[in-house]
């Protein structure tokens, strides 16, 4: 009888972000909110 076994470990870390990247995503977040609150007052007619 034979067990064939496969160890493997992943390691993830966190990509340290540019100030650019970080204006740029919190843009994304406030185009997104903003589409939300939109959808929402939509909804209400």
């Amino acid at each position: 009888m034979t067990i064939n076994m496969l160890f493997f470990t992943i390691t993830v870390h966190q990509k340290q972000m540019t100030e650019e990247e970080i204006i740029h995503q919190q843009n994304i977040e406030e185009i997104m909110e903003e589409n939300r609150r939109k959808q929402f007052s939509m909804m209400h007619f």
